[in-house]
């Protein structure tokens, strides 16, 4: 049925990535999130706030799930990779070429509503419609518009002070760097940090990426050390500039990895104290490139960044943490640098000037973390609420100038933060900093989210209909045990424990995968290939091709071995499973996986012996509140009015929902149903 008449004018979708309904309903009853509350009160929900996920539990099939209607094993996107053209390679997979399934937005555009797609990560990039009624920003990855694609350099540390000798660039530093007034030496090791997933990400040619897991530390949860680059510079007096204090101090600020140097002036006020910082182009200019007063962050300094021996003009975002009053020593937050000439994810290509031109442009995201409260509380939630900023004024100047219909929005900041330290909501002996700290920082993640979902509630009296959801959440684990499953590579360990993975290492010390005695590796979110004779061949070192081991007529019995050992992998310590659920390609069809773009078994970890979400059931609780289910709130035109519905809420129904909103017709893979229990008349 095409015709159906719409329930909703106007539609504004506002998805939160990692937004978790219990500890949202925990933050709401302790009046930490008001304007969620009077989503709530206006709105038609679960009391539970639920909606049910499917799998695997991670950001880009899920958020195709919410676009298409389908899980999975039918769209395709099964995660942030795809298996490449051999088994222990990977495919970057956040590209709408990929997808097997219609996405929603097409439907609503080609019937006439004038709709945006504002990052949506999982199928929307590139566009895969030519209609003139759709937009789109961006889509290439996690995290903000622009991550991939305009992020030139990734944000540091800049520490300063008057007993450093010399200035330095120190790549991954770890955390207690941080603390630059009492380091004066550093013996580090610049190889910690793993690879960058996302270089070369913007022009999707992400193709054969390969990394072996190889140590129990590799995949331990235990993650304790916060790596971030830093600056060390030395403190001196003033000299040689054109326009000095005589009491000024100086120092300078590296970018670009050293490439580019930027002096600075430590001055005083009023009062002969020391409590800010002006950055110049060079000791000739006049006039600073910006003023960091202490304590505040400035947003969308420009300047210029080198990377590939290519000049950039960007813009990037800096704070002034730590100031001694007498000048004697510092602490500067640098942001990511961002390309402010890059159009190439925005469409129609004029949607980047005008955004830049009437609102700003694209902010760096932040990720610096782990469990240091200043990186944490100053850093990356100070950051993070520039970019709640600048998104929502985005997406209203789009809503006014281009009188859209219909937004498909997603904001990253919970799941980005929430990886930082949301394992150490639990009492764990790795934990730097107590659970209480944790819980704080919890709590003003959320009170921060609360903050930009704020800006939308007057649309509810503007008489559009507005929905708050997610595609997953996380847990803080119970348990510290090796892992199995790991988005971004090929888990060793424990499959070469149990006998069915092979390595060796070569004469440059590399560790590679001896296919000749491999029966099956596992990769991504939980994958495991069978090395089959006839399907998988594979290139050794010396170019030599060889075929798969096992024979077909055998998978079945090495199925079952696998499974059955994957089931008697122990937690030592307490002496449970730690794997919940481990099925056939043709089984996983039960929660929305296999297909030809899933392994050959399937496996996902026993509750609390997660890593962060990626590895669970979506039913999955955790310690302190936390979960891996979605959220559900709908409000305004067509939505009964304080009404709490009995129905499990599937993320399969999130695209029927919406089309039913809409009066559009549902996309052709849509497995789900409307949700017309909350919906104000009989539908």
């Amino acid at each position: 049925m095409t015709d159906r008449k719409a329930v909703a004018d106007k539609i504004l979708l506002l998805g939160v990535d990692g937004l978790d309904p219990r500890l949202t309903r925990k933050y709401v009853d302790m009046g930490l999130m008001p304007n969620v509350k009077k989503y709530i009160e206006r709105g038609a929900q679960r009391h539970d706030l639920v909606m049910l996920g499917g799998h695997p539990t991670v950001t880009p099939p899920m958020w195709t799930t919410l676009a298409c209607g389908c899980y999975a094993n039918v769209h395709g996107i099964t995660g942030f990779m795809r298996c490449g053209s051999d088994i222990d390679l990977i495919d970057y997979n956040l590209d709408s070429r990929n997808c097997h399934a219609e996405q929603l937005w097409n439907v609503f555009a080609e019937a006439g509503k004038k709709t945006l797609v504002w990052h949506w990560p999982g199928s929307s990039w590139p566009p895969t419609s030519d209609s003139p009624n759709l937009l789109v920003v961006d889509g290439t990855s996690p995290g903000s518009v622009g991550m991939a694609t305009s992020q030139i350099e990734s944000e540091y540390l800049v520490g300063a002070n008057e007993l450093f000798k010399e200035i330095k660039y120190i790549p991954k530093a770890p955390m207690e760097a941080s603390a630059a007034c009492v380091v004066t030496d550093l013996d580090l090791d610049d190889t910690k940090g793993g690879i960058d997933l996302l270089a070369g990400v913007g022009n999707m040619e992400m193709k054969g990426y390969r990394k072996l897991l190889c140590s129990l530390d590799q995949h331990s949860t235990s993650t304790t050390e916060a790596l971030n680059d830093m600056v060390q510079s030395p403190i001196k007096p003033a000299t040689g500039w054109a326009a000095a204090p005589a009491d000024a101090k100086e120092f300078v600020v590296l970018f670009s990895g050293g490439l580019i140097r930027r002096p600075a002036l430590i001055l005083k006020n009023e009062e002969g104290i020391y409590d800010r910082v002006a950055l110049y182009k060079n000791k000739k200019a006049t006039e600073p490139m910006v003023v960091l007063p202490l304590g505040e962050l400035v947003v969308e300094i420009v300047d210029e960044a080198i990377k590939n021996d290519k000049t950039y003009r960007v813009n990037r975002n800096m704070k002034l943490l730590r100031l001694d009053p007498e000048g004697k020593t510092l602490t500067m937050y640098i942001s990511g640098a961002m390309n402010m000439d890059n159009d190439s994810c925005y469409h129609p290509k004029s949607l980047f000037k005008d955004i830049a031109e009437n609102v700003g442009y694209p902010t760096p995201t932040s990720l610096l973390g782990r469990q240091d409260s200043m990186l944490i509380t100053e850093c990356m939630l100070a950051n993070w609420y520039a970019t709640a900023d600048w998104q929502a004024k985005s997406i209203h100047y789009l809503i006014e100038k281009e009188d859209l219909d219909i937004v498909f929005s997603h904001y990253h900041a919970v799941d980005l933060e929430e990886h930082q330290f949301i394992k150490h909501l639990a009492e764990r002996p790795f934990n730097r900093q107590p659970v209480e700290v944790a819980e704080k920082w919890m709590q003003d993640l959320y009170i921060q989210t609360d903050y930009y979902l704020g800006q939308f509630l007057h649309f509810l009296d503007e008489g559009w209909t507005v929905l708050i959801f997610s595609d997953h959440a996380q847990v803080a684990p119970a348990h510290d045990i090796p892992l199995l499953v790991y988005a971004g590579g090929v888990g060793i360990p424990l499959m070469e424990e149990m006998g069915f993975t092979k390595t060796y290492v070569d004469e440059n010390g590399t560790r590679l995968i001896d296919w000749t005695q491999t029966k099956a590796v596992i990769q991504r979110e939980g994958h495991v290939y069978i090395n089959l004779k006839g399907r998988n061949k594979h290139t050794l070192p010396d170019g030599t091709v060889i075929d798969g081991i096992v024979d077909p007529a055998d998978q079945y019995e090495l199925e079952e071995e696998i499974m059955t050992k994957l089931y008697e992998l122990k937690d030592p310590v307490t002496g449970h499973r730690i794997v919940s659920v481990a099925l056939r390609n043709r089984d996983a069809v039960l929660l929305g996986q296999g297909g030809p773009e899933a392994g050959d078994i399937l496996v996902w970890h026993a509750e609390g012996y997660n890593f962060d979400h990626d590895d669970c059931i979506s039913t999955t609780y955790g310690e302190n509140d936390t979960s891996v289910s979605p959220i559900f709130i709908a409000a305004g035109k067509g939505i009964k009015e304080g009404y709490e519905t009995e129905r499990v809420i599937r993320q399969v129904d999130f695209a029927a929902t919406v089309a039913a909103l809409g009066g559009v017709r549902m996309p052709r893979q849509c497995e789900g149903a409307p949700v017309y229990q909350i919906f104000e008349k009989e539908f």
